[in-house]
């Protein structure tokens, strides 16, 4: 028995296939994040599973939080740790290895204790099967009403996490540059 070819259900192969491929850049990214031993390499797989996560905003039919996404977290975020990493001192201290194998195996239980309970209550969740739908015609009025009205509160706690990572990034750095001799 032959299944016909339509375009619906080519259409939804290709939909699965891009948010997979959105949650592949966003978990290999977290991943290269979480056990790169380099801080440069930590630092753009943060990027790049930021960027996995706009995509999955973009998919989600959000463009809006995508771009602030990219904004904020990539442009802005990376960036500042970035900067202070090249103004900070060159040399670290190598960690032992037994204590980053015994580190990575404690993170690794801890992320699976919570893991385990987040995939069952997805598991038993009622997702909805309709595509998201837009709120307005993405004017740049209403897009500033909502800012200013609905989304108050996440626009500046967004605006205080970057202001943190600024201020996180300006102590390394100075920090760095006292210990380095002239």
């Amino acid at each position: 028995m032959t299944i016909p070819f339509t375009p619906e259900s080519f259409y939804g192969v290709v939909s699965a296939l891009i948010f997979a491929a959105f949650i592949v850049v966003t978990l290999v990214g977290a991943l290269m994040a979480a056990t790169s031993v380099r801080l440069i390499r930590s630092v753009c797989g943060l990027a790049l599973s930021f960027t996995g996560l706009a995509g999955l905003y973009y998919y989600l039919n959000n463009p809006f939080l995508a771009l602030m996404q990219i904004l904020i977290y990539v442009g802005a975020v990376c960036v500042a740790i970035m900067f202070a990493m090249m103004l900070a001192e060159l040399n670290e201290t190598p960690r032992p290895l037994a204590r980053s194998i015994l580190v990575g195996l404690v993170s690794l239980l801890a992320a699976a204790l919570f893991a385990v309970p987040l995939i069952r209550l997805a598991g038993r969740s009622n997702w909805m099967s309709a595509p998201a739908v837009k709120a307005n015609a993405g004017q740049i009025q209403d897009l500033g009403r909502a800012l200013l009205t609905q989304y108050g509160f996440a626009f500046e706690l967004i605006s205080v996490v970057l202001l943190l990572a600024i201020l996180g990034a300006l102590v390394v750095a100075r920090s760095g540059r006292g210990r380095i001799q002239p």
